[in-house]
């Protein structure tokens, strides 16, 4: 059996702080002693590990300028996760929505057996007469 090439991906996404890490960085690339101060619960070691494996997973991409290192995110395995995972299955869902909506308007609706997919409304439906209960029938009877 071959390796899978979103093992490394997986992996990296498992962990919270990971994400965390991920999310910083989508509204722009940050350097090391940035997310250390984000992430106050972590040291800014345990930020340079976290930084790796996402780098080993190709998640994030670093750029050395003079002493820093800028990370960016690389938003292209997402992408490929996605298009792998989430969209062949949200298809199916999609087109049954949108039969569903074409259904709805055109006034029927799957399994419905009456022509043109007529719904009695609420002035010809015959109504029940709701049964009386015993105090109500005891003050009728009482009144003369």
């Amino acid at each position: 059996m071959k390796p899978d090439p979103f093992e490394p991906i997986f992996r990296a996404l498992a962990n919270p702080h990971r994400r965390k890490v991920m999310d910083l960085l989508r509204d722009g690339p940050l350097t090391v002693g940035d997310l250390a101060v984000a992430l106050p619960e972590l040291s800014r070691f345990a930020v340079m590990q976290h930084l790796a494996k996402l780098e080993e997973a190709g998640l994030v991409v670093s750029r050395k300028q003079g002493r820093q290192r800028f990370n960016f995110l690389n938003p292209v395995p997402i992408q490929q996760v996605y298009e792998r995972w989430v969209s062949q299955y949200t298809a199916p869902f999609a087109a049954s929505l949108v039969a569903l909506k074409n259904q709805l308007e055109a006034g029927s609706l799957p399994g419905d057996d009456r022509p043109g997919g007529e719904r009695p409304t609420p002035s010809s439906t015959p109504r029940r007469a709701k049964p009386q209960t015993k105090s109500r029938t005891r003050a009728k009877e009482r009144t003369p």
